[in-house]
């Protein structure tokens, strides 16, 4: 049952009352988490904070031609509300109108209180409580206290993209804008456009805007697999048209993590038949066994990087019609017409769009401290992919990097529920992963991506053995999380007046 509010709750030193479930990012994460703990947990008290105006996260922040997911809806929505649209590969807005119409059919939207940057969190084992700080839009903070600090905020900054610079910049006659931060009076109209780039951005950015462009280069350093999806799934119409629209809609979700489960697992366990599977794809596509091996043909394995999608294959029908092409080369400097390559080619251009990848974050650029002590998460461990190492009620959102990032959010929020009443049923205050001497490290995540590398001293670590592994593994993660005990010999539950919680004696918030 939940714990009934004391009177401390309620009045001390002007502070809100007590939240048990303090939220933070109403993006896709966010929404699904209270969604999920409204129905698992109803007599909770929570709140969500989103720093900016509007809910949606990236699906509101990024605004840029073309703007949609590199996964599929059916895993990338909800587990709990069906992805009705036609299309399998989703638009930025049409994702964006599904994560509010859940929030709205859920009443999450009182919750919310937007214009709330989260700054600083810090923990009180006395009173086993979170005091977060909020910064608003006016300039004042403001304070909050919760039992439990759930972060949805995501991994990257919205304040600030990677951003390389490039000698001749200045002398450059032309436009340089950046995806993250898209002008949405832009009119590039019978320009010429380089997109420098060759992830998941540059892929879409490409095809959508060779649609009113003069023309538009992709310029890369190197190639990355790129693979063409149909935009909607055959085997979902077919079931629509057979079952009921749950059971369809049930029947294609666990089709499609089957499909993708397996084509991860082949990929990894013979890279070279896989590798060569896609180039050939992508040659089918070009027309061009040549053109496929100069610029589809990455040096590394499949899945050592996200594989890029491209619904229908619109970058290759760009290429093909000639309103695209794609160029690998070195940037030498910038010119006053365009862009110097290494090779002594200048690509002429009137608008440079730095599709050049995500600066990542956690905790939304918000510092915890635990009784007085900062957290540095590259010196914690990561427990289960849910929390981290000496860090008390507190569980972080991080999706897949070889699936779609919902499937593991979803989870999450499933497994804070079943903590949260455990908790309640054993009137157990206080839940920790004390960090294990001796277990091996392993970097968070397996990725050799560039923003991945760049962030490697910032991310947490995981183990070399459980619980402390993150296994990107849909079925052993849906089995621990819905199945596996709470208690499970790592996980130590406290009531409030124990300072064993934390092995630390506990100091005024």
């Amino acid at each position: 049952m939940p714990r009934p509010a004391s009177i401390e709750d309620h009045a001390d030193r002007g502070l809100d009352p007590v939240l048990d479930v303090l939220i933070v990012g109403a993006g896709l994460s966010g929404i699904g988490a209270a969604a999920t703990l409204q129905r698992r947990c109803p007599g909770k008290r929570y709140a969500i904070l989103e720093a900016r105006e509007a809910m949606g996260g990236t699906w509101d922040l990024f605004r840029y031609p073309g703007i949609r997911s590199d996964s599929d809806m059916y895993t990338l929505g909800y587990g709990f509300r069906p992805w009705r649209e036609a299309r399998a590969i989703a638009d930025g807005p049409a994702i964006r109108a599904y994560v509010r119409e859940t929030a709205l059919e859920n009443g999450i939207d009182p919750h919310i209180r937007y214009g709330h940057k989260v700054t600083s969190a810090s923990w009180c084992s006395r009173d086993a409580l979170w005091t977060v700080e909020a910064l608003l839009n006016d300039g004042s903070t403001r304070r909050i206290r919760a039992r439990f600090l759930y972060l949805c905020s995501g991994y990257y900054s919205y304040d600030e993209a990677y951003r390389p610079r490039f000698e001749g910049e200045e002398a450059f006659g032309g436009r340089i804008v950046q995806p993250q931060f898209w002008p949405q009076d832009l009119d590039y109209t019978g320009r010429r456009v380089v997109v420098i780039g060759s992830g998941a951005t540059a892929v879409t950015l490409v095809p959508a805007m060779s649609e009113r462009a003069l023309h538009v280069t992709m310029l890369q350093r190197s190639p990355s697999y790129v693979v063409a999806r149909p935009g909607r799934y055959r085997f979902a119409e077919r079931m629509r048209a057979l079952f009921p629209e749950s059971l369809a809609w049930f029947l294609t979700r666990w089709r499609v993590i089957a499909e993708s489960m397996f084509l991860y697992w082949l990929a990894r366990s013979k890279p070279e038949l896989v590798k060569k599977k896609i180039v050939g794809m992508a040659a089918q596509q070009l027309g061009s066994k040549e053109a496929a091996a100069e610029h589809f043909t990455p040096t590394y394995k499949p899945w050592d990087q996200r594989v890029c999608v491209a619904p229908d294959g619109d970058l290759f029908k760009a290429v093909r019609k000639g309103k695209a092409s794609v160029v690998t080369d070195h940037i030498a400097r910038f010119t006053d017409k365009g862009i110097l390559l290494q090779s002594g080619r200048e690509l002429e251009a009137d608008l440079v769009v730095m599709a050049t990848g995500l600066t990542l974050q956690l905790f939304g650029g918000a510092s915890l401290v635990v009784d007085g002590r900062a957290i540095d998460p590259s010196r914690a461990m990561s427990y289960k992919g849910m929390m981290l190492s000496d860090v008390p009620n507190c569980a972080l959102a991080f999706g897949y990097t070889n699936a779609s990032w919902t499937l593991k959010a979803d989870l999450t929020a499933e497994w804070v529920c079943r903590l949260l009443r455990h908790m309640d049923a054993r009137a157990q205050d206080v839940a920790v992963a004390p960090r294990a001497p001796g277990v091996p490290e392993a970097p968070f995540l397996d990725f050799n991506s560039g923003y991945v590398e760049r962030a490697r001293h910032l991310l947490p670590k995981q183990g070399a053995q459980a619980p402390w592994q993150v296994y990107q593994n849909y079925l052993r993660d849906l089995y621990t999380i819905r199945f596996g005990r709470i208690e499970d010999g790592v996980l130590r539950l406290a009531p409030r007046t124990s300072q064993a919680a934390t092995g630390r004696e506990g100091a005024a918030a």
